[in-house]
C-alpha cells in the first residue's frame, strides 16, 4: 500500500547531511527531518538555504526542524533559541519546527505543568504566527516527562486559540509508554516510528537507545497505532527516528531500513484485507 515515508537525522547520525539525503531519496521518501543535537551544526554547516535546497533538488520536502529543548522551562535563553530556529527553518524552507518538552522529573506536579505549558506556547505562538510558522510539540511519555499526554497538550492549545501554530508528534514509542489515550490523527502534524523489540524490558524501562526498526518482534504495536491513524484520517509522513546504537552502526541502513518499512506495508494489507 502507499505510505508516505521519512527519515528522521536521528536514525543515521554519523552519516553525511548529502548522504542522508540520498539515502532518503533512494528509499523514496517524501522528506526529511534534519536536527541541531548531533554534535554539529544543522546541515554540515552549510547555509540554511544551500541546505533546504540540497534537499529540493532530490525531491525532498525539508518536513522539520529539530529542536528547542525544553521549550515548556520558559526563559530569555529558550525565547532566542526558538527565534533562532525559526530564522534557520525560513531560511531553509523547512515547514516546521520541533518543541520537546523538560524530561528530568522537574516541572510534572498537577497545575505545575500545565501552567509551565500554558507560558511557553503562549509566548511562542505570537512568533510562530509572524513568521508563518508552525511547531510541532512532542509529547513524552517517560514517567519523568514534564508533557506525557496528548489530551492536555490539545487542551492547552485549544485554550490559547493557537491550533493554525501548533501540530502533535505523534510518536509510537512515546505514545505506547504514555499508555495510549486519544490520538488525533486530524491535529498530527508527524508521525515518529521505532520499535521495541528486547522481550525482556519492563515498558518503564524502556529508554530511547532501545528504539529500533520496526519487524516482527515489535512490542510497541507500531501496525496497530499507524492503522489507527491512517483509519483516522491522518494524511502526513511516518518517520523513522531510531535512537539505538544497534541502529546506528548499521554498515547497509538502506536494505534494513526498506526491509522495515516494506513489513509495516505488509502489516497494513493484511490488516485491510
Amino acid at each position: 500500500m502507499q505510505l508516505a515515508t521519512a527519515l528522521n537525522q536521528m536514525t543515521v547520525p554519523g552519516m553525511a547531511y548529502a548522504d542522508f539525503l540520498n539515502l532518503a531519496a533512494a528509499l523514496g521518501c517524501i522528506g526529511v527531518e534534519v536536527r541541531n543535537d548531533l554534535g554539529r551544526p544543522l546541515f554540515d554547516g552549510a547555509d540554511p538555504a544551500d541546505g533546504g535546497a540540497m534537499a529540493r533538488d532530490r525531491g525532498l520536502r525539508l518536513l522539520g526542524m529539530s529542536q528547542v529543548y525544553p521549550f515548556n522551562a520558559w526563559s530569555d535563553a529558550i525565547r532566542a533559541e526558538v527565534r533562532d530556529l525559526i530564522a534557520n527553518a525560513r531560511a531553509s524552507g523547512a515547514e516546521t519546527i520541533s518543541l520537546i518538552p523538560r524530561n528530568d522529573g522537574q516541572g510534572v506536579a498537577n497545575g505545575e505543568r500545565q501552567a509551565n505549558l500554558r507560558i511557553a506556547l503562549k509566548e511562542i505562538h505570537p512568533m510562530l504566527a509572524d513568521a508563518g510558522m508552525v511547531a510541532l510539540v512532542e509529547p513524552l511519555g517517560f514517567g519523568r516527562s514534564s508533557l506525557r499526554s496528548k489530551q492536555e497538550l490539545v487542551e492547552v492549545i485549544d485554550m490559547l486559540g493557537a491550533g493554525a501554530s501548533y501540530r502533535l508528534v505523534h510518536d509510537t514509542f512515546h505514545h505506547a509508554l504514555a499508555g495510549g489515550g486519544p490520538l488525533y490523527p486530524a491535529r498530527t502534524g508527524i508521525v515518529h516510528i521505532s520499535a521495541v523489540t528486547d522481550p525482556s524490558l519492563p515498558v518503564d524501562a524502556m529508554e530511547d537507545a532501545h528504539r529500533v526498526l520496526v519487524d516482527d518482534r515489535d512490542r510497541l504495536g507500531n501496525v496497530e497505532q499507524i492503522a489507527a491513524l491512517l483509519a483516522g484520517g491522518y494524511e502526513g509522513a511516518f518517520s523513522f527516528e531510531c535512537f539505538s546504537p544497534e541502529v546506528h552502526a548499521l554498515t547497509d541502513p538502506a536494505e534494513q531500513i526498506a526491509r522495515s518499512f516494506e513489513f509495516i506495508r505488509s502489516g497494513l494489507a493484511a490488516k485491510a484485507a
